[in-house]
């Protein structure tokens, strides 16, 4: 980025930056605390911990609908403040819970401020910055979002499951006192001055060339969600299904999912920073995504491959996972970049939630397939079936380095 980038720019993407990390923070808090929390609240942690994501999930698909039209129709900073202020009084009122039911409509909720905090800013900051460097831009936002996941795994060893929900809340609260010199984007007040059809969710299937363009996105975001709501999450379970030891309660000896999601996670900080930085020089996106693809294909075949492993090489290979799964960056920055300015906020703030939500049908799918394949073989499947979906995507997708987004989808 250019030394003289002005200042209004630094403070939209330090805004979305932090408020992608508050972000990612509830988002795996929650995972890593999902047990500890219905263990102290009585409740079965197995079928009511599934209940509970089933609930965040659908809060975050209808959000990213809702957050997305808004963007559209009310402006960008409508939406990254709302849903920073949604999930932050989502997690504040987590940490007040007293049983399941309200357990689960505050998790409905916080999926629903979830949803629209990504799309905001990668827009926001995509039309604020030249069509050059944003990449740059986007790229900081990813990098430092994500890395918003290794805290919340460090909260959740070192402190109580209510604690670490106001912390949460705390942080995204006090992340709001920054909106003041965030502009918003002159691309959208330009779009005000128009008559075309904003945020309509009906026009991104008006032609298969928008049709197309949209989808590839969603696909190519499958693998990400495959490999850490699957394979990292249930860790500890694909040990047991690799024949490592099990301690006297039948649970797989050094095998914890918070330290395999940090792993993940550390590797997914460096793998966005990396793909981002790579997207500029080599002024391509499809490129990277490419690579990024190949990568992650081989990280999951590494992972399947495994007999009776040591825990830790198990972890590092996580963090392997992460890396490759890091052009998260690119993903959200290339539905931006794909898409009209009366149509850009609602493509990328609902991609990334698709692309999360497309862990609900892979997950079915695993499920089914299990009691024939078993575990592994199961998974390899399904994985399969992620990167192939990607390598679609890809091919459908045009390329977007560079691309002026001063246009409307007519």
């Amino acid at each position: 980025m250019a030394a003289n980038t002005p200042r209004h720019i630094w403070i939209a993407i330090l805004v979305a930056a932090l408020g992608y990390f508050v972000d990612v923070f509830d988002l795996i808090l929650f995972s890593v605390l999902r047990t500890s929390s219905l263990e102290a609240l009585g409740q079965n942690t197995e079928n009511n911990g599934l209940l509970l994501i089933n609930l965040q999930m659908g809060g975050m698909l209808v959000g990213g609908i809702l957050w997305g039209m808004l963007g559209d129709k009310r402006g960008r900073l409508s939406v990254l403040f709302g849903s920073i202020l949604l999930y932050s009084l989502a997690n504040i009122a987590n940490g007040l819970v007293t049983d399941l039911t309200t357990y689960g409509v505050v998790r409905f909720i916080a999926g629903l401020g979830l949803a629209g905090e990504l799309g905001a800013g990668i827009t926001l900051v995509s039309e604020l910055m030249s069509k050059e460097n944003r990449g740059y831009g986007t790229m900081l936002i990813a990098t430092v979002g994500v890395s918003g996941a290794v805290l919340a795994t460090y909260m959740a060893e070192h402190f109580d499951w209510r604690t670490c929900y106001f912390a949460g809340g705390g942080l995204g609260l006090t992340l709001l006192a920054l909106r003041i010199g965030v502009h918003e984007s002159g691309l959208f007040k330009k779009l005000e001055e128009e008559t075309v059809p904003r945020g309509s969710l009906r026009s991104l299937f008006a032609n298969w060339n928008r049709t197309r363009r949209y989808l590839a996105c969603i696909f190519m975001g499958m693998p990400t969600w495959f490999v850490v709501g699957l394979l990292v999450s249930f860790l500890p379970e694909f040990g047991r299904a690799m024949g490592m030891p099990l301690n006297e309660q039948g649970q797989v000896e050094g095998l914890q999912a918070a330290i395999a999601l940090r792993y993940c996670y550390i590797g997914l900080t460096l793998g966005d920073f990396v793909s981002g930085a790579m997207s500029q020089l080599i002024r391509s996106r499809k490129q990277v995504l490419l690579i990024f693809f190949i990568l992650t294909a081989c990280f999951m075949t590494l992972y399947l491959v495994q007999q009776n492993p040591p825990a830790e090489w198990m972890y590092w290979i996580c963090g392997l996972l992460g890396f490759g799964v890091g052009f998260w960056a690119i993903l959200v920055t290339v539905a931006s970049e794909s898409f009209g300015t009366n149509l850009r906020a609602l493509a990328a703030t609902t991609v990334p939630n698709f692309a999360r939500g497309a862990l609900v049908p892979l997950t079915a799918v695993f499920v089914a397939l299990k009691p024939g394949l078993g575990q592994i073989s199961a998974a390899a499947t399904v994985g399969t079936m992620a990167m192939a979906m990607a390598f679609v995507g890809w091919l459908m997708l045009p390329e977007t380095f560079g691309k002026d987004l001063n246009y409307t989808e007519k």
